[in-house]
């Protein structure tokens, strides 16, 4: 039976920390997933939903960007993944009488956790200049109200941001309204994530996207999973790996922490899964510091340089090299050089460790790299991902089966996000196709990415602010900088299905209009409509819902940017050459289809080929045919300068990260099983040894205190320290929490992705002054 939202704000006050596990899923993982969905939607609900996600002909996990495969299952879904679904298909619902209740100011008060758990929105609410409460407002003045909101505006003066959840076909029209408009400032929450990935890999292969397909991990015989976690992020390729593991694959895991889904699996759709020991998973552990991923590469390349030294023709694909790269002698020049003393400090790894991962590398044909967060948020993470490719070109080990790169997406549907268009810097082949089909120019200065909408915000440069999904205030840096930016708009505009921080921190006036989520059924004129999107390995399907809308107030994503599009600019068939007709093309999405078919490479027959079964992949020269669309025509080795992340004594490197009970800034509960932390969030995992050299000890009080060329105090308060085998020197701790640690201007280099994998900390004692420290220095 669903219960009902909780009506007190839990605090810490109950927090116990347990040992961590060394096993995930299971039986506790499946018990979990069908309390909280037991929980949220009742007995019947939870079997009616859970069995239509992830199906053909049901709808796609709002969770992470996993693909599913061909061979499908009737449970294909993950805890999480359930998790995702319970909180979307709720019965739970936060109506008007809710906001006449609780003011601006007791939300802004309320935690992530609180906030989420009080269900679904059901209509408009629109809270006025100098007013305190949301009161609900009807469609029209809605859409009255923004577009009023634009006119006033100069068209760079507003930003439209998307969250990954988007589909394509809104994902798509809502960048047509907002280039027709006459900007493109579209940020999206790949600028926070990924982009570091897409901007490295569309430098040296041409294509800004994963090479790799599932039949690749089960025809891999090495693959390297880097800073990830997919035991939490992205459990359902726990499946994965465990397949290819019996299909002979050697697995190894590089990450700071160590991981309990890399380090036995339990499938809690096996018989083994359930009652035996599971399937241990990584044939290796490396532990490595913060930031030392490209050193590793580095010494790889250098270790394989080497090995064909002593073996020439037959360590590298010396065939593969020469037709298919270029610059591979400034790279093999400056690769041969790299100190060992660098490498063993950046790094923290003992040298031998390197070289027994070198064997491994020898030993295999097919290898793949897999990565996610892990690599993409630090100052070097472009060159990091590009020493990669590096890595991988050095022995053929892109565009053949059972080998190449693997950015693991987080989001569902990010990726195609991107493909329809959400992104500030487009390609001007993408904006001539967009003229020529719609009859418009559209705007060629790029706009802004999301770091530099938060400055542009805080400088007044911005008065409109309209996103289409996420929690933009929490998922963001410099919480208090990003909270101050983003009051200092005229409006903000949230298309939401659920309430979350962004709702309480808002300009001087502000809108919710909710939204349809994937598990409901979509009815426009032209009937009943599936939206599509696409997942991390390039694959493209149909997603359907079957539930009834929360709300028969509730409007689909589509219907909601053709509704204010139509209040901009009118719904006239033509304007001159100008052919957008808004409610036309939200009526029947097979129109929208038509169009992007017409303007996005590799959608021919887009309406066809989506309705047969797994749907179909996009095109991608480096994986289809070893061709690759860059500026020498060739995939490119890059010479990449190898930076040592050196902080001051008395000092951590602070990662943040996700809990198990927690998707993106999305928190479904107060746990986090694998670390073993339980009833509470505010905790700071740091290695025994550096603890000592600190003279904290396990279970103390702190608060975080970051440190930036700027000398502003940035200070995340009171904390539990948990004594835990992170890598030594470097210490973990949640976010969005932790997201006011990590200053505005601390981004990678070229991505300009924030810097939340590498905060300079110290651990002051909670609620000391500003400028004290702990006792003793940390040697590490």
């Amino acid at each position: 039976m669903a219960t009902a939202a909780p009506r007190q704000d839990p605090t810490d006050e109950g927090l116990t920390v347990t040992e961590a596990k060394d096993w995930a899923a299971g039986i506790p993982g499946a018990a979990h997933s069908l309390r909280i969905a037991q929980q949220q939607m009742g007995v019947k609900r939870t079997a009616l939903t859970l069995l239509r996600v992830n199906q053909v002909d049901g709808f796609d996990c709002p969770g992470c960007a996993w693909p599913e495969g061909q061979d499908r299952g009737h449970l294909e879904f993950c805890e999480n993944g359930a998790k995702a679904v319970a909180e979307e298909a709720t019965l739970r619902r936060v109506t008007r009488e809710f906001f006449a209740e609780h003011s601006l100011a007791d939300l802004a008060g309320k935690s992530d956790y609180w906030l989420g758990q009080q269900g679904r929105l059901t209509e408009p609410m629109y809270k006025a200049p100098d007013a305190d409460h949301y009161r609900p407002v009807g469609w029209p003045e809605a859409f009255r109200i923004t577009a009023d909101a634009l006119r006033v505006c100069a068209p760079d003066e507003a930003v439209f941001y998307t969250s990954g959840r988007t589909s394509n076909e809104a994902a798509f029209l809502y960048q047509l309204m907002v280039r027709r408009y006459g900007t493109n400032n579209l940020p999206d929450c790949s600028n926070m994530c990924h982009e570091s990935s897409g901007s490295a890999l569309s430098e040296t292969l041409g294509v800004g996207k994963g090479s790799v397909s599932l039949d690749d991990l089960y025809k891999a015989d090495l693959i390297i999973v880097v800073g990830q976690n997919p035991g939490t992020n992205h459990p359902r390729m726990l499946t994965a790996l465990e397949r290819a593991k019996r299909a002979g694959a050697q697995i190894v895991a590089v990450n700071p922490l160590p991981e309990a889904g890399l380090i036995r699996f339990k499938n809690p759709q096996t018989v083994r899964g359930l009652v035996g020991s599971g399937t241990a998973l990584a044939d290796a552990f490396l532990q490595i510091r913060l930031g030392g991923d490209l050193a590793l590469f580095r010494a790889l390349g250098r270790l394989l340089l080497e090995a064909e030294d002593r073996a020439p023709g037959h360590v590298l694909d010396q065939a593969f090299i020469e037709q298919h790269t270029h610059g591979f002698d400034a790279y093999a020049k400056d690769v041969r050089e790299t100190s060992w003393d660098d490498v063993l400090e950046a790094t923290g790894l003992p040298r031998e460790q390197i070289e027994a991962l070198a064997k491994r590398v020898l030993a295999a044909r097919n290898i793949i790299v897999c990565w996610a967060m892990g690599l993409t948020q630090h100052k070097h993470a472009v060159p990091t991902i590009r020493e990669i490719v590096n890595f991988l070109l050095l022995r053929g080990n892109v565009g053949r089966p059972g080998a190449g790169v693997c950015p693991v997406r987080g989001h569902s549907n990010v990726q195609g996000d991107r493909t329809m268009g959400i992104y500030e810097k487009p390609p001007a082949k993408f904006l001539d196709a967009l003229a020529a089909e719609f009859g418009f120019e559209p705007p060629r200065e790029h706009g802004y990415d999301t770091v530099d909408a938060i400055r542009a915000m805080r400088d007044g440069k911005v008065k409109v602010f309209f996103a289409v999904g996420g929690n933009f205030v929490n998922a963001t840096p410099d919480t208090a900088v990003t909270e101050a930016a983003v009051r200092n708009c005229a409006l903000t505009v949230q298309v939401s299905t659920k309430l979350n921080r962004s709702h309480a921190v808002t300009g001087r006036a502000a809108l919710i209009l909710p939204t349809l989520g994937r598990t409901e059924r979509d009815v426009q004129e032209g009937g009943e409509q599936f939206v599509t999107v696409e997942d991390s390995m390039s694959m493209v399907h149909a997603s359907r819902g079957r539930l009834e809308p929360a709300s028969p107030q509730l409007k689909s994503e589509v219907a909601i940017v053709a509704g204010l599009a139509r209040e901009l600019f009118g719904d006239r068939v033509t304007d001159g050459a100008e052919s957008i007709e808004w409610s036309w093309l939200a009526a029947d999405y097979d129109r929208i289809r038509e169009r992007v078919e017409r303007v996005v490479p590799g959608f021919a027959d887009f309406n066809k080929r989506v309705r047969e079964p797994g749907g179909f992949q996009l095109p991608h020269g480096p994986r289809d045919s070893r061709t690759f669309p860059t500026a020498t025509g060739k995939a490119n080795f890059t010479v990449n300068a190898l930076e040592v992340l050196r902080v001051p004594q008395g000092h951590l490197l602070l990662q943040t990260v996700r809990s198990h009970d927690q998707y993106n800034t999305t928190i479904y509960g107060l746990d986090d099983r694998y670390r073993g932390v339980k009833q509470g969030r505010r905790v700071v995992f740091v290695n025994p040894v550096d603890l000592a050299g600190l003279g904290i000890a396990d279970g103390d009080r702190v608060d975080l205190v970051s440190v930036w060329q700027d000398g502003v105090e940035r200070r995340a308060a009171d904390f539990r320290v948990v004594s835990y085998p992170t890598a030594r020197g470097c210490a973990a701790s949640y976010f969005p929490e932790t997201n006011v640690l990590v200053p505005l201007d601390s981004t990678a280099q070229v991505s300009n992705t924030p810097t939340s994998k590498s905060v300079v900390v110290r651990l002051v004692p909670a609620g000391a002054p500003a400028g004290v420290a702990a006792e003793a220095s940390a040697d590490g």
